[in-house]
């Protein structure tokens, strides 16, 4: 009698669960692994991503410090686009009556915790476009914001600007 294998016709599976994240794919020959900041769809040399992003950091704390009614938004009119400015405006004002302050009634309620930026990561999408997420925390939660900035007339203009 012959010797009849018991997965004859089947196939074999392996059903051990692996717990190990898998390998990272190659990179083909003669080209660098990507690291983490290199996210941009146009290559853009390191000292213009440390410039726009350490602006965009002081925008972005300028944002947050605008939302809380700590600063007049009329601070960030040359940097933003009319629809954005008139979001920010429309922010601090509902934050504002929300408060119990509205202009002309003497000074706000300073809140016991600041709004702080802690990070921003930045992509540029053309060589005049770059898209931003910023980590925003404020006392014990974290926020996120997403913005788009575009060169215009030689200076970088928040074009959108997404809380989330």
């Amino acid at each position: 009698m012959t010797d009849i294998p018991t997965v004859q016709g089947t196939l074999a599976l392996d059903l051990v669960p692996r717990l190990d994240p898998p390998p990272a794919p190659e990179a083909p020959a003669g080209t660098r692994r990507p690291q983490e900041a290199d996210a941009d769809v146009v290559p853009i040399d390191r000292q213009r991503r440390r410039e726009l992003e350490s602006w965009t950091w002081r925008y972005a704390q300028s944002v947050v410090e605008v939302v809380a009614g700590d600063r007049p938004v009329s601070q960030l009119l040359r940097w933003t686009t009319p629809p954005v400015y008139a979001d920010l405006a429309r922010r601090a004002h509902l934050v504002a009556r929300a408060g119990g302050h509205l202009p002309g009634q003497g000074r706000p309620r300073r809140a016991a915790a600041r709004a702080q930026v802690l990070g921003v990561r930045t992509s540029f999408v053309g060589r005049d476009a770059a898209e931003t997420s910023i980590h925003v925390r404020h006392g014990e939660r974290s926020r996120a914001i997403a913005a788009r900035f575009e060169l215009v007339g030689g200076r970088w203009q928040c074009c959108a600007l997404e809380f989330a």
